[in-house]
């Protein structure tokens, strides 16, 4: 007779350990609301407390990846977004706006914290007489260059315990939520955007 080696948690790699909703945090507390408070419906803890909560894991694992390039999220959000929007890497404070989620307030307080650390110039919009254009300097453009790379690297951990087809579903879920939702202003007090730079 063949003795099996129980398996734990503890013996299982991180990647394969089956969650359980019930047992993380979340799931937690919505045992406690619904002991506490059973008139009212909690299930859409189960999805926003979750996202909510990964958004801090998120950040501080983006901003640990970054701090070897003297970089912080939102810094960087913006360094990139100039980056990816192709020569001559600029773009109207409302563009860079629209595309980075952060308040009027938010973008221009950004705006002049790279601009003093010499990332970015703003110059008069040609098209615009009233306008302003903003883009990257060649110290930005090489600081995004490197800093891109180690971003993306900390993305692909954050999600390595899903497959492939997984990340592909959660993927398409959170574009609907995002999509529908998208109506609703949902964007950050200049507060908001400070806690999160």
């Amino acid at each position: 007779m063949t003795v099996r080696k129980r398996t734990t948690r503890r013996d299982a790699p991180r990647a394969e350990v089956e969650a359980s909703p019930a047992f993380d945090l979340v799931g937690r507390g919505m045992a406690q609301w619904r002991r506490q408070r059973p008139d009212i419906d909690c299930a859409g803890k189960a999805v926003v407390g979750r996202i909510l909560y990964l958004q801090e894991t998120i950040l501080r694992a983006v901003n640990a990846g970054l701090a070897g390039h003297g970089l912080r999220y939102a810094d960087y959000a913006v360094l990139a977004t100039l980056r990816v929007a192709g020569e001559p890497y600029r773009m109207s404070p409302s563009r860079l706006q629209a595309t980075m989620l952060f308040t009027s307030g938010g973008v221009s307080n950004l705006l002049r914290r790279v601009e003093k650390k010499g990332y970015v110039r703003r110059l008069a919009d040609p098209a615009d007489g009233r306008g302003i254009l903003v883009e990257l300097t060649e110290k930005g453009f090489a600081l995004a260059e490197a800093a891109m790379a180690d971003h993306a690297a900390v993305e692909r951990r954050l999600c390595a315990m899903l497959n492939a087809d997984e990340q592909d579903d959660l993927a398409t879920l959170l574009s609907r939520m995002i999509l529908l939702n998208g109506a609703a202003d949902f964007s950050l007090s200049s507060e908001e955007e400070d806690e999160r730079s």
